[in-house]
């Protein structure tokens, strides 16, 4: 190809979708009525126009075995270009300067200059196609001043038609170029999102695994320690009833984190709400953590989203309470259904916190925040030295009039 600037091309920059056929075709269409044109002339003689013949017929073979793969090239290698259009003109201009109608295979000769020569090469060797064959018939048969007149204008006329074809060929190139860049950067465009989609969708399912582990098995775990640590000091004070109690607390937490594991490896509904209403499943969450509920409001039956959202919520406040707000703290849980919202409270009346003062990380009440963020609703904590904690957690839901 012809690039307008003489730096060298990048490899695989060339991309030009086109049919050899087409150019195969043209080639021999311009070879035969060139051929045609030199042995049907009257002037020079028969054997000069037998040598001229003679020299156009290596021309075809030449170009099968040797032109037209470099021309297929991507991008043409220049250098083999450059000997194979040498080696053409070798034969072709002596041709042209024996016999004037030669000088018709020109137009078979220039596209193939453009095609596979940068800028500068393509003129210098289009110039010499159209002007030499003219300078060397007028050398050697000294025609009239009229005949020299006329075919110097002829040369004149295909050298303009040349480059402006040249030119033509060059557009098409290099906007087949630009297209095939566009569609290999939009290509890579597509791959590269559709990387960082599946990236982004690993890592918010490992996000949200990770909060569901920590709102259910690590909450499991740290009751069942903590009820173990309670038994052990029960035990020593011979208190063998509570101790009991905890054994029960602590079997059925096990027994709940088993569930857990289970709906969490096959994705369904919490073992909570499995088969049960909300306000149900707050009652034997809360019964584990020696904590009351109060609900108000019609119950009634709300999508999976928030209410799976309401029972982490409240999991996550529970552990919270039982970690930090101290063992004699009484914890209780408030359930709202309003018309339109459903509204979630855990207060307990312990230690409380400064919600102010840096977080130790984890996924706490960041993931309790980003949970309630995930279907719409908000999450609240007030809390002071002294004056207990309360988690509140707003969620949009379905009115009652529009809930079938």
């Amino acid at each position: 190809m012809a690039d307008v600037s003489d730096e060298p091309r990048a490899c695989g920059t060339y991309t030009w979708d086109r049919s050899f056929r087409l150019w195969d075709s043209y080639f021999a269409v311009v070879w035969a009525a060139t051929l045609v044109f030199v042995l049907g002339t009257d002037y020079p003689g028969w054997h000069t126009r037998a040598v001229a013949a003679a020299l156009l017929v290596p021309l075809v073979p030449w170009y099968l075995a040797v032109g037209r793969p470099i021309l297929k090239g991507d991008p043409p290698d220049e250098r083999r270009a450059l000997g194979y259009l040498i080696a053409s003109m070798v034969l072709f201009l002596p041709s042209a300067v024996l016999v004037g109608e030669t000088r018709t295979m020109t137009f078979a000769l220039v596209p193939q200059c453009f095609i596979a020569l940068r800028l500068r090469w393509a003129l210098i060797a289009v110039t010499v196609i159209n002007i030499a064959p003219v300078v060397g018939w007028a050398l050697l048969w000294w025609p009239s001043d009229h005949a020299v007149f006329f075919n110097s204008v002829f040369a004149v006329v295909t050298l303009v038609f040349s480059v402006a074809l040249g030119s033509w060929i060059i557009r098409v190139i290099e906007q087949s170029q630009e297209r095939a860049e566009l569609i290999a950067e939009l290509d890579a465009s597509r791959h590269e999102l559709s990387r960082l989609s599946a990236s982004h969708g690993a890592l918010a399912e490992r996000e949200r695994f990770s909060r569901e582990i920590h709102d259910t098995l690590a909450q499991g775990f740290t009751s069942v320690l903590m009820l173990a640590q309670a038994v052990e000091a029960e035990l020593d004070q011979n208190d063998l009833p509570q101790a009991r109690r905890h054994l029960a607390l602590m079997d059925a937490t096990a027994r709940q984190n088993l569930a857990e594991a289970r709906a969490l490896v096959a994705g369904g509904t919490p073992a909570d709400l499995d088969g049960a209403s909300l306000p149900d499943a707050l009652r034997r969450l809360a019964a584990r953590h020696d904590a009351t509920v109060d609900v108000t409001g019609p119950v009634r039956a709300l999508p999976a989203g928030p209410e799976v959202v309401a029972l982490r919520s409240c999991q996550e406040a529970l552990a919270n309470a039982r970690k930090h707000a101290g063992s004699s703290a009484a914890v209780s849980i408030a359930l709202a259904y309003a018309d339109e919202a459903l509204t979630v409270s855990v207060h307990d009346d312990g230690r409380g916190f400064d919600p102010a003062a840096p977080s130790s990380g984890g996924y706490g009440l960041a993931g309790l925040r980003a949970r309630a963020a995930e279907v719409g609703g908000t999450a609240q904590v007030c809390s002071a030295p002294g004056d207990g904690t309360t988690v509140t957690v707003r969620l949009p839901v379905p009115s009652e009039r529009s809930t079938p």
